[in-house]
């Protein structure tokens, strides 16, 4: 991890003496104001806490202001910032400001164990008091366990699902599709049908590129590693999965640029009637509704070679605390940061907000019985397979599978480039 900060650090520098950086303030390297320690005690200042939050979608920026503005109004000794930067560019940014010595204090990602093995993490027992540490669902606490400690907390979680309009398939005279042989099929036939729909979604940009790698493998019954743990990217069921998602692209099935085209203009296209079918998370109703969409659609299990059972990817964020050497006084107001986060019903409305998935039991129980809608997705999600985020290579995994989609896009062959990242992860 250090040596992939440094160079990812001197790879900003280059772009920035280029004018190559990206527009905005979310992609800069200076942190937040009120990134100081806790003040000292007695002294009647205030103690700064700085968060880095990533945003979920078009409500994100404004529900973390309204927070921010609430937490500081109840908690006037304590002065929390929280600083919401995109998907497309938290990562750089905070792996930069961590090669800076600028960590902030908080941080919401999905990416943890490459922080963990360089030993810049708390665990999570020592900033998270026992009432709201005991809310979480103990398997989403174990997909951030490392050698028996648990290093981050889950912030939220998603499903992922088949979507697809019943208006298209029926005009096109298809079934729903629950094998890849009858996708291609329905593919075919909906492409006859109007060679102006596209059938089917594929999103391999570095937004959501390793979903699409894992759709397609589990559901091939490939995994990222085997039984024990060890890197199986090059296994043969991989290959054949990743070979399959690329020929629907150049059957010309899918979306023109699945490398630049992410699931959110996906679900442009799917809310305008214009693709037919996609994978996506649960939050899509929300996003249809509130982009005022008028789709006749349905979800239905993700589609698999053969007679293998569908397997549905779950997504799981975080929160984690660098050990900026907090004072105890400043571990104190982080304790009262989450407790506030977390409690019930604040919680739910943020999970509630943008239709994801909630990581505390009470916070299930909530969400249920607020959306009918959401109740089946909050059973989804126990049986859900996840990323394997807690080994420290995941972070270089994520990135290494979007490259080989995208190089597999340009023509490059799949066997071989996953060959390369094996012997580049797993040596």
């Amino acid at each position: 991890m250090k040596k992939f900060l440094a160079a990812l650090l001197a790879l900003v520098m280059v772009l920035a003496l280029a004018g190559c950086g990206g527009g905005g303030s979310d992609s800069g390297t200076t942190p937040p104001s009120g990134s100081g320690d806790a003040a000292p005690a007695g002294t009647g200042e205030k103690i700064d806490i700085n968060v880095v939050a990533a945003q979920y979608g078009q409500n994100t920026t404004q529900w973390w202001a309204d927070f921010q503005d609430a937490f500081n109004a109840e908690y006037e000794n304590i002065n929390l910032t929280v600083e919401v930067i995109s998907w497309n560019d938290i990562a750089t940014v905070v792996n930069t400001r961590v090669s800076n010595n600028q960590a902030p204090d908080i941080l919401n990602i999905d990416v943890f164990a490459a922080y963990q093995d360089d030993g810049l993490l708390l665990p999570a027992e020592e900033y998270v008091s026992a009432e709201t540490y005991a809310k979480f669902y103990p398997a989403f606490l174990e997909q951030s366990e490392v050698d028996g400690t648990i290093w981050a907390i889950p912030d939220l979680a998603s499903a992922r699902a088949l979507y697809y309009n019943q208006d298209i398939l029926t005009a096109a005279g298809v079934e729903v599709p629950t094998t890849w042989e009858e996708l291609e099929a329905a593919c075919a036939a909906i492409k006859a049908y109007n060679p102006d729909i596209y059938p089917w979604g594929i999103d391999m940009t570095t937004d959501e590129g390793q979903a699409a790698f894992a759709y397609y493998i589990w559901n091939n019954g490939g995994d990222f590693t085997d039984a024990d743990g060890n890197w199986t990217l090059n296994s043969p069921e991989n290959v054949e999965a990743i070979e399959y998602a690329i020929g629907l692209v150049e059957k010309g099935y899918t979306n023109t640029d699945p490398a630049n085209e992410t699931r959110y203009t996906l679900q442009d296209l799917f809310g305008a009637g214009q693709l037919a079918m996609m994978i996506g998370p649960n939050s899509i109703p929300t996003y249809v509704k509130t982009n005022g969409f008028e789709v006749n659609y349905a979800t239905a299990p993700i589609p698999t070679n053969g007679g293998k059972e569908s397997v549905s990817a779950g997504v799981m964020d975080r929160f984690m605390c660098f050990d900026n050497g907090h004072s105890p006084e400043k571990i104190e107001a982080i304790k009262t940061f989450f407790d506030y986060f977390y409690e019930d019903q604040r919680y739910s409305d943020w999970v509630l907000m943008e239709d994801f998935l909630p990581a505390t039991s009470s916070g299930g129980e909530i969400v249920a019985a607020a959306d009918e809608r959401m109740a089946a997705w909050v059973d989804i999600v126990g049986s859900c397979k996840f990323y394997p985020t807690a080994k420290a290579e995941w972070d270089d995994v994520k990135q290494g599978v979007i490259s080989v989609e995208q190089n597999a896009l340009l023509g490059g062959n799949v066997q071989e480039l996953l060959d390369a990242l094996q012997s580049q992860i797993a040596g």
